[in-house]
This record gives structure tokens, C-alpha cells and sequence, in this order.
């Protein structure tokens, strides 16, 4: 094992994503060089305070993308690299975090507010909607759903401020170049296959919110969804 080699500690949270991006981070500054042998499960499990298993999930994924190469019951840093743009994807991330940040602020108290003043024909509408998201639809067809839902439900808030608040923050989300990028890069398309697939029922649920009147289920809802979409968003996606 390299002395010089540093690992941050881990949290328990989604720990073999925090352990694959501190691997990935090194592969792709050089500090684990093309045809570097990996360090054990053992030594790594030992580095980082956690089980093998985590170490294990996390080699398994650096595998897939193809940075790391098994040859034996050894591991090695790849010899031809996939591009890896540690700093576009620093920048990339940092926006998910200050959108999904603006997003938890808003979101929740705005579908509070809709939940409670809409119509019957836009509860109705919601629902409609709800029923057209599938776990197998592509991403292109998922966000464009996505959006037509969430705008329909904030424009029944009431307030045209706040509908005027979200719909650009929306916008934000649905232009950005970045966002768009780490949805389509080819190293993440299971990860957002999973991310498509656990909304499906997150929207079930803030439709059955919005159709019941529930303010305080509306809030549950609408926090549970942004945060689970963020966290995956911020730990798996590369």
C-alpha cells in the first residue's frame, strides 16, 4: 500500500459510492497511475474503517465503467482509461447541490399551498398525469413528464410569485447543459434507469397527496422525493 496515498473517512451513508468516488478521484488524478495494482479488499476495508462488502460493491462499479481491469483474483487501475474530467464533474454536481437545495426550500411549502387551494379538474389532471409515468420510459420522455407535473401542481399554490419563483428555478433544471449531461453520460445510464424507476412511485404518492387535500402528506411527499433524487443524483452519478 502507498503511504502517500490519503483517503477521507467514510459516513454510513451510502458508503461504497463515497468509497468508489474517492477510488475514482485518484485513478483520475494520476495519484493511482494506468496498471497500478489496486489494494486489497482487505487493506481498503482497513483504510477506510468499513466492511469488505462495501469495498467489494464499489470495485465492482469502478469495473463497470471500466477504469478498473480484473486480471486474476487482482484488480488494476485500467491501462486505456475512459476521459475523466474531475473538475466538469465537480462543477456539475456543485449545481445539482445548489438546485436541490432551492428545491427543498420551495418545493414542499408551494405543493403544501397547491394540495389545499386547487380545483377539482386540476386534482384530476395530476392524477391523469401520475398514471402516465412508467419505470421503463425513456429519460428525454420521463423529464418532460416530470416537468408538465410539477408545473401543474404548483400552478394551483395560488400565489403567482411563487408560481413565477418555480418556474424559473424549473427552467434552471430543465436547460442546463450540465444537468442534461450527467443524465445522458453512457457510465450512468443504470443508476438514472434506477432513479427513473423509484420516481415513478414518488409521483404515485404526491398525486394521491394532492388528490386527498393532505397538506401535511404533500410536504412528506414532495421532501422525500427531491432529497431521495439528490442524494442518488450526488452519489452514484459520475
Amino acid at each position: 500500500m502507498n503511504p502517500n496515498l490519503s483517503f477521507e473517512p467514510i459516513s454510513r451513508e451510502t458508503v461504497s459510492s463515497q468509497i468508489r468516488g474517492q477510488l475514482l478521484r485518484l485513478i483520475a488524478t494520476g495519484e493511482l497511475a494506468p496498471g497500478t495494482k489496486m489494494p486489497s479488499e482487505r487493506t481498503l476495508s482497513e483504510q477506510f474503517g468499513v466492511a469488505r462488502t462495501s469495498v467489494r460493491e464499489a470495485m465492482q462499479g469502478l469495473v463497470s465503467i471500466g477504469v478498473v481491469e480484473r486480471r486474476g483474483n487482482r484488480s488494476y487501475v485500467g491501462e486505456h482509461l475512459p476521459e475523466i474530467d474531475i473538475n466538469g464533474l465537480d462543477q456539475r454536481k456543485g449545481f445539482v447541490r445548489e438546485l436541490f437545495e432551492t428545491r427543498r426550500v420551495l418545493e414542499p411549502a408551494i405543493f403544501a399551498l397547491a394540495a389545499m387551494r386547487a380545483q377539482e379538474s386540476t386534482r384530476v389532471r395530476v392524477r391523469e398525469l401520475a398514471a402516465e409515468f412508467d419505470a421503463t420510459m425513456e429519460v428525454e420522455a420521463f423529464r418532460q413528464l416530470d416537468r408538465e407535473f410539477h408545473t401543474t401542481i404548483a400552478s394551483a399554490c395560488g400565489n403567482p410569485l411563487l408560481i413565477e419563483l418555480y418556474n424559473k428555478v424549473l427552467d434552471r433544471l430543465f436547460r442546463s447543459d450540465g444537468f442534461a449531461s450527467l443524465l445522458s453520460d453512457d457510465l450512468n445510464q443504470s443508476e438514472v434507469r434506477e432513479i427513473v424507476s423509484t420516481s415513478v412511485a414518488a409521483h404515485h404518492q404526491l398525486a394521491e397527496a394532492f388528490a386527498q387535500a393532505d397538506s401535511g402528506a404533500m410536504t412528506t411527499a414532495a421532501t422525500d422525493h427531491v432529497c431521495s433524487v439528490e442524494q442518488r443524483m450526488l452519489a452514484n452519478l459520475i
